[in-house]
């Protein structure tokens, strides 16, 4: 029986892809750098062994699975090619796994995350369902019926997956380190749905998915009459959300979630769309009502008098929904964003559309760029976005205390990248 050996093991993609391994039964060991992300937790509740980077971990009888972070030249992937060892890259290997199971992508530029983790909740509640969730969750079954999964856009590696469904949220220009413009981004995702197998669930109030092209149904979701699943009469309350769903313009049945905001209806009435296409009842449906979130998605913590919020935000289109779900939820409260741009092109690209999302809080803070692994420095400086937003501050590490004046405030720590250490120092503060 072989090993598998996950290189860059603690990224959310490759711990998640690690766990479903290792609850389907598989040999699972994995190695990275050895600071500590939160992806280690579930790694660790599941005694999977986390190594230092070293050559001497690549041994006869592993099978390699390399996180995409890493270049060929990394000193593990040279030795286990060196080696002859079975060796994939991450999206290479999903790839293969997926075609045991019912299979459903799901992906878009924003919303992949907390789709999927709905979709899996859904799924699991009714049916044996391994997942993969971005968040760095993922749960495998020996005898699974569907396999729901998050299906990433960069540098085309969903390309690798031939689905049998794919719900797409949304088409939107990112990663400008690789895509060149909304149109190449639009081709990588037409591409992508003329390998779905069974069936399409697309946001038909998106304005690219509306001209998708696919060789199997492509049913539309969205808040628009035109669209075959459309949401209707939505209301707000304590408890979170609730809406009608209309199937064709006839009345399907109504759903509540826990979470607020256009944004997550939409994303709830996807898994609606494909529960429904896949014959499931409206009461299994309704287990969407008991759903708590994925991770760093508005992930909620009452301190003192305040809401510290932990989210993923790192697009300007990411950045409006948090602060909208925030004014929803706690429509009384002041509103303090504190983000943390994530890479130098990013920022670049999308200077003024930052400030422009950000300038919707009630109070901005700045935290210096997060450069990527494959994007360590650049020329842009957190400078140029406070010129863009004059009331907004920048925010140190050592500063962290006087996010304290915000009485009963709600305050968003935002960003893909480390963002997470300045609201720890803050709780360390206060």
């Amino acid at each position: 029986m072989t090993t598998y050996h996950f290189i860059g093991i603690k990224g959310t993609g490759m711990s998640a892809l690690a766990q479903i391994l290792h609850d389907s039964g598989e040999q699972v060991q994995g190695s990275d750098v050895e600071k500590r992300f939160f992806t280690q937790d579930t790694l660790e509740a599941r005694d999977i062994k986390i190594l230092p980077f070293s050559k001497e971990n690549i041994t006869e009888g592993l099978t390699v699975i390399a996180g995409n972070a890493f270049s060929d030249d990394h000193e593990e992937i040279a030795a286990a090619k060196e080696a002859g060892l079975s060796f994939y890259r991450y999206h290479e290997f999903l790839g293969q796994w997926l075609k045991q199971y019912t299979s459903i992508a799901v992906t878009g530029a924003h919303g992949k995350t907390s789709t999927t983790g709905l979709l899996a909740h859904v799924l699991s509640e009714n049916y044996p369902t391994s997942y993969l969730i971005g968040d760095g969750t993922g749960k495998g079954h020996t005898d699974s019926q569907y396999f729901a999964f998050e299906a990433c856009e960069y540098r085309r590696h969903f390309l690798e997956y031939y689905p049998d469904y794919a719900i797409m949220t949304n088409i939107d220009f990112d990663h400008p380190d690789y895509f060149t413009s909304i149109e190449d981004v639009f081709q990588a995702f037409q591409q992508m749905a003329k390998q779905v197998k069974k069936g399409i669930i697309a946001c038909g109030d998106d304005e690219q998915l509306q001209h998708i092209q696919a060789n199997v149904p492509v049913l539309y979701y969205g808040f628009a009459d035109s669209n075959d699943f459309q949401a209707q009469n939505v209301v707000e309350s304590e408890e979170g959300t609730t809406f009608d769903v209309f199937v064709r313009s006839t009345f399907y049945d109504t759903f509540t979630i826990p979470q607020f905001g256009n944004h997550n209806v939409l994303n709830a009435l996807s898994v609606v769309a494909i529960c429904h296409y896949e014959q499931m009842k409206p009461e299994e449906i309704k287990k969407l009502s008991t759903f708590k979130g994925v991770k760093r998605r508005f992930t909620e913590k009452k301190w003192g008098d305040q809401i510290l919020v932990d989210d993923y935000a790192h697009h300007p289109i990411e950045i409006t929904a948090t602060i909208d779900s925030a004014r929803k939820k706690y429509a009384e409260k002041p509103v303090i964003a504190i983000f943390q741009p994530h890479t130098y092109t990013r920022t670049k690209t999308f200077l003024n559309e930052f400030a422009e999302s950000l300038r919707q809080a009630d109070h901005v803070y700045l935290c210096d760029i997060f450069g990527s692994a494959r994007e360590n420095s650049g020329k842009m400086t957190i400078e140029q976005l406070q010129e863009l937003i004059p009331e907004a501050k920048l925010l140190d590490l050592a500063e962290t205390k006087q996010l304290q004046q915000y009485s009963e405030g709600v305050l968003l720590f935002m960003g893909a990248g480390d963002i997470q250490k300045f609201q720890k120092a803050y709780e360390n503060e206060s």
